[in-house]
């Protein structure tokens, strides 16, 4: 069994507690003690302390300062935050939230004052959350389905929300330092395409408005909120340079997001019929001006989506993805990709740039034609130019057109170089008989 590793200057005042002291020499030779919290902070604040006593910085009578607030209590002032920035955001706010009571449902995590929360604490919420069960809101209220365990991708929300929460005390200097928090592994990603067989059949059965919406996605990979937040002065039908005109779109996800964006024939008749019979601001909304909500639509894409018998992994958010991949299929580079589907960095945008097997055999073959004109062309070459054979006093036979065709002096040239180096090459075999 792995023995703990022992620290000098740290102890447990009350063994089995959990919390940490420090015992240190300060710069005027005086004896101190300090209380820490949890070990990693006693580890820390004792090496930082000895660092002030080697430098000579005089420490104040009561090192005690005001005590730090638990999570509980700063998870208040850090959703007001998320309000006054986010105020445009509200799914945003909501998503924040969320997360922060499914932080706060863990105590020990909840109670822990900033300070004190560290790695060790990090993994034991990790895995508290790992071994949880989904819960399902019903009428009835939230309902618990047995056996479905939380998945990575649930745990990881909250983590990322908590990183957050405590990079931003540190902004606010409520602590010196930040844990490091890493995601859990096995996230599933959705990389479902939709094929224009099964496209043709779910346009057919989808109602309306979910239909214009998905043709929409489909040809101009914009996110489900954005074409629901679209609004008529923000779609131009007819425009110089566009051939089918474009559509604004004013605000989104990431910083990349205001862009414009062009249509295709379709999605330009699609929307052009829409004009003429809409008499409210928004381009999806009904006759009494309501848009509807992306969970509305998602709710009405799984209903078709079951009623034709596709594939569960085709979610509403697969008609984006597949637009971008197609665009990736066809050729398109990558910095094109990120600049039509407004994302944040390119990096995100090569994932959708998928070599197909018979992308790769054509790259293949186009660098095997290269290499036989190459071959070809240096064949050719070598045949034109003359072979000349000289011998030695010794009877030694020295090839002097040795060198590459690459050598061969051009128009500008300096044959002399090369004559030189021919020289040198026949010195250099003289020599080594």
């Amino acid at each position: 069994m792995k023995q703990e590793t022992k620290h000098r200057g740290i102890y447990e005042k009350v063994p089995g507690s959990g919390i940490w002291w420090i015992r240190f020499v300060d710069s005027t030779g005086r004896l101190r003690r300090e209380k820490a919290g949890t070990k990693g902070a006693a580890i820390d604040l004792y090496r930082k302390r000895k660092q002030q006593a080697l430098e000579g910085i005089k420490l104040p009578e009561r090192l005690r300062s005001a005590a730090r607030p638990t999570l509980r209590e700063f998870s208040r002032r850090f959703l007001q935050a998320i309000e006054t920035r986010c105020a445009a955001k509200p799914r945003t706010v909501k998503f924040y939230s969320e997360q922060m009571k499914r932080l706060l449902e863990y105590e020990p995590l909840a109670n822990a004052r900033l300070n004190e929360i560290d790695e060790a604490l990090v993994e034991g919420y990790v895995q508290h959350r790992s071994s949880s069960f989904l819960r399902r809101r019903t009428k009835k209220g939230p309902k618990t389905l047995e056996g479905r365990r939380v998945s990575p991708s649930t745990v990881n929300r909250a983590l990322a929300t908590l990183r957050r929460l405590m990079r931003l005390a540190q902004e606010w200097r409520a602590i010196d330092r930040v844990p490091r928090i890493r995601l859990v592994t096995g996230e599933r990603n959705r990389e479902y395409v939709l094929s224009y067989a099964d496209e043709k059949i779910y346009l057919e059965f989808a109602p309306q408005p979910l239909k214009d919406v998905a043709v929409l996605v489909l040809d101009t990979g914009l996110r489900i909120g954005e074409a629901l937040a679209l609004e008529w002065p923000d779609v131009h039908l007819t425009t110089d340079g566009s051939q089918w005109g474009y559509v604004q779109i004013r605000e989104g996800k990431s910083r990349n997001a205001r862009r414009a964006v062009p249509l295709t024939k379709r999605a330009h008749d699609m929307v052009a019929k829409r004009r003429k019979a809409s008499k409210v601001l928004f381009v999806f909304a009904d006759k009494d001006g309501n848009v509807p909500r992306v969970g509305s639509l998602d709710h009405l894409h799984a209903k078709i989506r079951m009623a034709c018998k596709l594939s569960p992994e085709f979610v509403l958010h697969s008609l984006r993805h597949s637009n971008l991949t197609r665009l990736g299929l066809a050729g398109v580079e990558a910095f094109t990709i990120m600049k039509l589907a407004g994302h944040s960095s390119v990096t995100v945008s090569q994932r959708y740039v998928h070599p197909t097997p018979q992308a790769m055999e054509d790259a293949v073959a186009r660098l095997d034609n290269m290499n036989a004109r190459s071959l070809q062309s240096l064949s050719m070459v070598s045949a034109e130019r003359p072979r000349t054979d000289s011998t030695d006093s010794r009877g030694q036979v020295l090839v002097q057109n040795v060198l590459a065709p690459e050598l061969t002096p051009r128009s500008g040239g300096c044959p002399q170089v090369i004559d030189g180096r021919v020289a040198q090459l026949a010195e250099q075999l003289t020599l080594n008989q």
